[in-house]
């Protein structure tokens, strides 16, 4: 679903910034072929030296050390050239020039050294923080909900501190085993608080109401009214507010499970070596785009799940994993092939086989939740 919509989203300020550190990172390079090109031509009594020292320093400002020893070493070799080209070498100008550079190409390397290492240390907090964040909203489902056994995973894709925007959640209550599975639009905070909203209005509305239905729309509520409140969201997140999620209920004493999706990729049924796509009849949209919604009133549609069934819930980021062929990850497929004992073995052998196929370099995040029917 989010690549539906990956089309109508707009350039934003981080595209905007990344092509203008692109072009600062040209400017030392650039810097040092201006005085090539002055100290080659007829114009080489122009005095180029202050323009070829500020070279490394430039280059500490937006490059990493090995950026910085690499414009150090160009100005040195500059420096060098011109002044054999020219016949210069004995004149006070080219050695104080050279020992301009190598002064400033030292303390350029150590300050690049000093960023980089600060920068570090200020990620690797920023990372804990948003893990320990993550963990808190974020709990693995139990290992045994009623008739069922359970196991979950969640993978956040990319690098930094961004915290994924998926959700799933799994409880027993009186009406049987309720599961959801959701995918927010977006990373970062806006992500973090819309996957909050929905979770804490999905624990609330498991316990009290009997349509699963009405769970749902409890969680779309949610997010509708955390959406209208002034300054909740960035005006991006509100163009693009919307969520995809699937919940799924074990009914107790029945060999079924009941399903409402909201635009989300259709769970996955293995049963006796075969699976089965759960595709919704009548489909419905994601949380946001209620307005969608016409026809009869909706319920929940409900499938086999029998003793033995193997039932997997999983977001966008599983299917839409690509190896260097451009391939989609075949997750019916893998899953066929794949035998273990217990939910956890099978989710951890699904994770091998995804890392192998994106060869580690996930581009979304992952989340899963698979449930053995036991009884």
């Amino acid at each position: 679903m989010r690549s539906f919509f990956r089309s109508s989203r707009r350039p934003g300020a981080d595209g905007q910034s990344g092509v203008f550190l692109a072009l600062a990172r040209c400017v030392p390079f650039a810097l040092a072929l201006l005085v090539v090109a002055i100290e080659l031509s007829p114009a080489h009594f122009v005095y180029t030296g202050p323009v070829l020292t500020a070279t490394p320093a430039l280059a500490a400002v937006t490059m990493g050390p090995r950026g910085t020893v690499s414009a150090a070493v160009l100005a040195l070799a500059v420096s060098v050239t011109t002044a054999t080209y020219n016949q210069a070498w004995g004149t006070q100008p080219v050695y104080t020039n050279c020992v301009a550079v190598v002064l400033v190409s030292g303390a350029s390397v150590m300050t690049s050294r000093a960023i980089a290492r600060r920068r570090g240390i200020e990620l690797d907090q920023v990372r804990r923080i948003a893990v320990a964040a993550q963990e808190v909203i974020l709990r693995p489902v139990p290992a045994r909900l009623g008739p069922v056994r359970a196991a979950s995973l969640c993978l956040a894709a990319g690098t930094g501190a961004q915290v994924g925007g998926d959700l799933y959640d799994a409880v027993e209550t009186c009406y049987g085993v309720r599961m959801i599975v959701g995918d927010v639009r977006g990373k970062g905070l806006n992500a973090v608080r819309a996957v909050a909203v929905a979770l804490g209005a999905f624990r609330e509305a498991v316990h009290y109401e009997g349509d699963p239905v009405e769970v749902m729309n409890h969680c779309a509520a949610a997010l509708q009214r955390e959406t209208a409140m002034p300054g909740a969201f960035d005006q991006e997140a509100l163009m693009e507010g919307f969520t995809t999620a699937l919940m799924a209920q074990v009914p107790p004493g029945e060999p079924a499970v009941e399903l409402i999706n909201r635009g989300h990729p259709p769970p996955l049924l293995l049963r006796q070596g075969t699976v089965h796509a759960l595709t919704p009849t009548c489909p419905l949209p994601p949380f946001g785009l209620e307005d969608l919604i016409t026809g009869p009133p909706v319920k929940a549609e409900s499938y086999p799940f029998l003793p033995g069934d193997r039932l997997l819930l999983y977001t966008d980021g599983v299917i839409e994993a690509r190896n260097r062929d451009n391939s989609f990850f075949p997750l019916a497929h893998i899953m066929e092939g794949t035998h273990a004992d217990s939910p956890q073995h099978f989710l951890a052998q699904l994770h091998q086989q995804l890392l192998r196929h994106t060869a580690g370099a996930l581009a979304d995040d992952v989340a899963m939740i698979l449930l053995d029917r036991l009884s």
